[in-house]
C-alpha cells in the first residue's frame, strides 16, 4: 500500500498555486519517491535547476553570429585564443603605415643629433658645449716626472683662450698660488714662516698677474719688497724697466706686454707651481717658488683677426728671509725679500727682442709686424714640461716651442 496521500489529500489549491511547494504527484505517476522529494525541495529555493531553460534572444544572437562566422572560416576573438590571423595581419599593417609615417622623421632627426648633439636642449652628452666644465687639477704638491700629457688640438679663440692648451685645467691667476703649511724653521717660529710665506706669494702676484705689470708700468710694489741692500738687484731693475736692452731686460723678473700692440684676452691667467721652504745658512728661511703663467693674449690693431697666441712663462726663484732677532753677517732689512735666484725660461716670443715686452707669434695671415727677432737657436722644447730644471736650460738659448 503506498504512502503518498490521496488527491483529496493534497495541501494547497490546484487553482491558485499550480505545481506549488507541497502537492504530490499523480496517482500512476512513474516519477519515485526521490525524484518527487527532490523536486519539491527546488521548487521550495525558486526556478527547480532541473527545469529546462529557454535560451534569450540575444544568446540566440550570439550563437547564430558564432555559427556563421565558424562557417566562413573565420575564428573569434577570445581571451584564450587571441586574435584571429585576418585581425593580426591588419594591425600588423596598420603599425607599418604608422612607422612609414612617423618613422622617418624620427631617424632624420636622430642622424641630425648625432651629427650636432648640441642642439638637443641641455646637450646631455655634454659634446656640444666648448664651454662643458672639465675637472680642475688638484694643486701640484711634487716635482712632475713628465710633460703633462696631450690634449685635442683645438684653436685658441677669444672666447676660449686656453681650448688645446694642458693649461685648460689649471687654476685662474693667483688661486694657483698655493703656500704650503707653516712650520718652525731653525730660529724662526711658525708665525716668521708663515709671513715669509705670504711675502713671497705676494710678490710672485704682483710680478706676474697684476694687471698694471702685465700692461707694462711700473711694478712698485714688487721693487718696495725687495731688500734694499741688494743694490745691484735694484739698479739693473730699475734700468731695465726705464731702459730696456740685453743686459738689462725687466722680463727677468716681470712679465709685460706692450699695451699699444697687445691686450690680455679675458681676466684670466693660468697658473701651476708650487712653494717649498727650508732652513738657511744664516739664521733664516729660503722659499723655493717655482711657478708657470700662460698668458692669452690678441693684437689690439686687428690685424690678426681676432686670433689668440699664449704665450708661457715659468719662474723659478729662491727667496730668502731672515730672523731679526739674531745678528747675520749679511746686511738686510727687517720685513724685506732677499732674491737669492730668479731663472726664467719664455716658451712663444720673439728670440733676442730686448724692449721689454714679451712678444707672441700669430701664425694668422697679416700678423707678420711685430719683431720678428733672431732665429731661434735653442732646442725644441715643451713650455708646459714642468719637470725640467731651469738651470739646466738657461744656457741654452731660445728655442722652439712644440706647442703653445
Amino acid at each position: 500500500m503506498s504512502d503518498r496521500p490521496s488527491d483529496e489529500h493534497r495541501s494547497g489549491s490546484e487553482e491558485g498555486d499550480d505545481g506549488a511547494a507541497g502537492s504530490s504527484p499523480e496517482a500512476g505517476s512513474s516519477i519515485s519517491d526521490e525524484e518527487w522529494a527532490r523536486f519539491l525541495e527546488d521548487s521550495a529555493r525558486g526556478i527547480p535547476a532541473s527545469a529546462p531553460k529557454e535560451p534569450s534572444a540575444r544568446a540566440r544572437m550570439v550563437t547564430e553570429r558564432l555559427r556563421q562566422q565558424e562557417a566562413r572560416g573565420e575564428s573569434p576573438v577570445g581571451w584564450r585564443n587571441g586574435p584571429s590571423p585576418q585581425e593580426t595581419q591588419r594591425r600588423a599593417t596598420r603599425k607599418r603605415r604608422l612607422w612609414a609615417f612617423v618613422g622617418l622623421p624620427v631617424a632624420a632627426v636622430l642622424a641630425v643629433v648625432a651629427m650636432r648633439p648640441s642642439l638637443l636642449p641641455g646637450d646631455p652628452f655634454g659634446a656640444g658645449d666648448p664651454e662643458a666644465p672639465v675637472s680642475p687639477l688638484p694643486a701640484e704638491s711634487a716635482a712632475p716626472t713628465g710633460a703633462p700629457g696631450a690634449v685635442d688640438p683645438q684653436k685658441p679663440t677669444p672666447e676660449r683662450p686656453f681650448a688645446g692648451s694642458p693649461a685648460l685645467r689649471w687654476a685662474d691667476g693667483a688661486a694657483g698660488i698655493v703656500v704650503p703649511q707653516a712650520a718652525p724653521v731653525g730660529t724662526l717660529s711658525k708665525a716668521q714662516v708663515a709671513k715669509a710665506l705670504q711675502q713671497s706669494r705676494k710678490l710672485l702676484i704682483d710680478a706676474n698677474l697684476d694687471p698694471a705689470t702685465l700692461r707694462g708700468e711700473r711694478p712698485g710694489a714688487v721693487l718696495s719688497a725687495i731688500e734694499p741692500q741688494q743694490k745691484d738687484l735694484v739698479s739693473l731693475l730699475n734700468t731695465a724697466l726705464s731702459k730696456p736692452d740685453e743686459k738689462h731686460d725687466p722680463l727677468s723678473m716681470f712679465s709685460r706686454f706692450d699695451p699699444r700692440e697687445l691686450r690680455l684676452v679675458g681676466h684670466v691667467v693660468k697658473t701651476r707651481g708650487r712653494m717649498t721652504f727650508k732652513a738657511g745658512e744664516h739664521s733664516s728661511v729660503v722659499v723655493h717658488a717655482d711657478y708657470t703663467f700662460v698668458y692669452p693674449v690678441t693684437r689690439v690693431d686687428g690685424s690678426a683677426s681676432g686670433e689668440v697666441a699664449r704665450t708661457i712663462v715659468r719662474r723659478a726663484l729662491d727667496l730668502e728671509f731672515f730672523d731679526p732677532d739674531k745678528p747675520s753677517t749679511y746686511a738686510f732689512t727687517p720685513g724685506r725679500i732677499t732674491v737669492v735666484r730668479y731663472d726664467r725660461d719664455i716658451g712663444n716670443s720673439a728670440c733676442d727682442v730686448y724692449d721689454g715686452f714679451l712678444h707672441p707669434s700669430f701664425p694668422a695671415a697679416g700678423a707678420t709686424d711685430e719683431p720678428s727677432g733672431a732665429v731661434p737657436t735653442g732646442p725644441t722644447a715643451d713650455p708646459y714640461d714642468r719637470s725640467r730644471d731651469l738651470a739646466d736650460t738657461s744656457e741654452k738659448g731660445c728655442g722652439v716651442v712644440s706647442r703653445t
